[in-house]
């Protein structure tokens, strides 16, 4: 039975093992094809001194979804891009959640990590980007 089943396809062998390439080949332009569009939709990271952006920028800046419709944080350039507490130990970015429930009386600044420190205090944990 198997050996009429090959006589009966070993015409055809040509033929069958050229559209099998053919579908392979149009199947692995298609993988190719959709690779190349999942690459031109992605943006290149660029990441220019941040931390002069950050210190000379009156934008609004973003922050964590809970608190972007409340209100906006400003960075101003003579306070500094770090915020610790008089009362804590921890310092944060201006937008950090941690940095917002601090009262601006105990507010205390500083320019660049080193600077805070220096000052005795540490990074906050839940603060993205620190």
């Amino acid at each position: 039975m198997l050996a009429k089943t090959k006589e009966k396809i070993k015409p055809y062998k040509n033929d069958i093992f050229i559209v099998l390439v053919i579908i392979l080949v149009a199947l692995i332009s298609f993988g190719l094809g959709r690779l190349s569009k999942i690459r031109e939709n992605k943006m290149p990271v660029t990441i220019e001194n941040l931390s002069a952006n950050m210190i000379n920028s009156q934008e609004n800046i973003p922050q964590d979804n809970q608190n972007i419709k409340n209100n906006q944080v400003q960075i101003n350039s003579s306070q500094g891009m770090l915020i610790g507490s008089k009362n804590g130990t921890k310092y944060h970015f201006p937008w950090c959640s941690g940095a917002q429930r601090i009262k601006e009386e105990n507010k205390i600044w500083f320019s660049n990590k080193e600077e805070a420190e220096k000052a005795g205090y540490t990074q906050a944990a839940n603060c993205k980007g620190l």
